[in-house]
């Protein structure tokens, strides 16, 4: 099954908020609340797993070698707002970020959000969860498409994202927020 379910939510009724999130079932269901609105995916396919393992170890060797700060992998929440809660696939909180990690979630703007795409998500990741990163002041956003093989990156230019690169294939990925590190961008496809 891979279909995605948004429920609307009546103006002026019910807005969803963190404490309504912590209440819904542990089903290998993906919950998300999104600016008040419950989103509902399955849980992710292997081959998005296995693009998130790959490219979590090359950034947190890069990150702890370097001291850069702390990379996260889903499921980690990160609290934009208190009506709006996501999972995203990968979060990096630099070194000047930090105080917005706590016990129970990651609470304010990361320094990246990294959304690997999939046939449920994929509206959901390049349009709405692209417009509360911006909204939230997330200042960088990769967008990974395990179908066409490519990795976007953008950069927060005032209230929308603007796209600064995209490789694909065997095209070598050199992230200017990572300083020295070169990511063979055929690597993640294994």
């Amino acid at each position: 099954m891979s279909s995605t379910s948004t429920q609307s939510i009546p103006q002026g009724k019910i807005v969803l908020t963190y404490d309504n999130y912590c209440e819904l079932p542990n089903d290998r269901n993906r919950y998300e609340i999104l600016d008040g609105e419950l989103s509902v995916t399955p849980a992710p396919r292997t081959k998005h797993q296995s693009i998130s393992s790959h490219l979590h170890r090359i950034l947190a060797n890069h990150i702890v070698a370097n001291q850069l700060g702390n990379i996260y992998a889903a499921p980690t929440d990160l609290i934009l707002a208190p009506t709006t809660v996501v999972q995203t696939d990968l979060i990096f909180i630099g070194n000047d970020r930090r105080g917005i990690v706590t016990e129970r979630a990651i609470e304010g703007p990361p320094t990246l959000a990294i959304e690997i795409l999939s046939p449920s998500t994929h509206r959901i990741d390049r349009e709405t969860k692209a417009q509360l990163y911006a909204k939230y002041a997330v200042p960088h956003y990769w967008l990974i498409d395990p179908d066409q093989q490519t990795l976007e990156t953008y950069e927060l230019a005032g209230d929308r994202y603007q796209l600064i690169g995209k490789v694909q294939n065997a095209e070598v990925f050199a992230p200017a927020l990572f300083p020295g590190l070169s990511i063979p961008v055929a690597d993640l496809w294994v």
